[in-house]
């Protein structure tokens, strides 16, 4: 399955990403397929630039975004904004009542 995820760029505690479209089974920082922008988190406000129309083609393809880079997408209008994805939850343990 084809992805639209981010790869890790940047020092130490300073990220930035890059926007590409990846096989699911390669590993992060892997071969990509196609590079559709940039984002960075540390600037105020966060800057992403990415190509609308690369990244919509690719979505109609049948290429499916991670949580994190659809939230990106959504910030930067690509996509609308619709369902946004789901919060994560953490697991609860059950334990013996006192």
């Amino acid at each position: 399955m084809v992805k639209i995820r981010l790869t890790r760029l940047g020092d130490k505690k300073s990220p930035f990403y890059r926007i590409i479209v990846a096989d699911s089974r390669t590993a992060r920082d892997g071969k990509a397929i196609e590079f559709l922008g940039t984002y960075d988190p540390l600037k105020e406000p966060a800057v992403i630039v990415v190509d609308a129309e690369k990244t919509k083609q690719w979505i109609a393809s049948g290429a499916q975004a991670t949580d994190t880079a659809k939230a990106v997408l959504i910030k930067a209008g690509v996509i609308p904004e619709g369902k946004k994805p789901p919060a994560k939850t953490k697991a609860v343990k059950k334990g013996k009542k006192e």
